[in-house]
């Protein structure tokens, strides 16, 4: 197997054209929403295989290039910027229609939902989590923090990793001028209504406020488990 590098060292293998990785909690879920997009035509995810006896989750390999911060290359151009829009909305629109048709079933997310529930956020749709060939977005990776929440959730959050909206000279790209006319191109590419484009700076501040609350809630829990025995 070849071990691929990303955040989480000595645990992510591939095999052939497979993907290994471990289980958690909300896999099972997130299988069944990989298979629904796939059914409803979405075709740029990883393709659910179970689990294996180790424990891991089995995807297919999504094929393309990969980057992260900082962003340079085909990740920076507006062809990705505008591509990766347009394949979020694909995924939103395909995912729409999974809690009505799973309503029956239990489900669990690791980021909680908001409503509206009006799709299956991604949850984490950063330059990191895409593929890209040449400077098209062609592929969506990690659907672990997926949940449901209104549209504008996951834009948010997509727009602060995109344009982005950083000041850590590493994440950053750009001034504030440039970073906004990002935003608007990614806002145009998705299709986003004004009415939700009105919203989007508190969006977003709600947003990371979230992330960062669950990252405490993390820690909490690493420190917890860590303590003396």
């Amino acid at each position: 197997m070849e071990e691929l590098q990303g955040g989480r060292e000595g645990q992510i293998f591939r095999s052939d054209n497979k993907i290994y990785r471990p289980r958690g909690k909300w896999s099972e879920t997130v299988h069944s929403l990989l298979s629904h997009i796939a059914e409803n035509g979405f075709n740029a995810a990883p393709k659910p295989y179970g689990f294996d006896e180790k424990n891991n989750e089995i995807l297919s390999y999504v094929e393309g290039d990969v980057f992260n911060y900082p962003l340079k290359g085909n990740i920076a151009t507006t062809e990705a910027l505008t591509s990766a829009a347009k394949l979020l909305r694909l995924y939103h629109d395909a995912s729409s229609s999974f809690l009505s048709k799973h309503s029956n079933k239990p489900m669990e997310w690791m980021l909680p939902g908001r409503e509206p529930a009006e799709v299956i956020c991604h949850g984490d749709y950063a330059p990191y989590n895409v593929s890209l060939i040449g400077s098209e977005t062609v592929g969506i990776i990690d659907f672990d923090t997926a949940h449901p929440a209104p549209r504008v959730w996951d834009i948010a959050y997509a727009l602060y990793c995109w344009a982005p909206f950083k000041t850590h000279e590493y994440d950053a790209m750009g001034d504030l001028e440039s970073q906004s006319i990002r935003a608007r191109q990614f806002c145009d590419a998705y299709g986003l209504l004004e009415v939700d484009r009105q919203g989007l700076v508190k969006a977003m501040i709600d947003r990371v406020q979230a992330l960062v609350d669950h990252m405490c809630v993390f820690r909490s829990m690493l420190n917890t488990h860590s303590g003396p025995m």
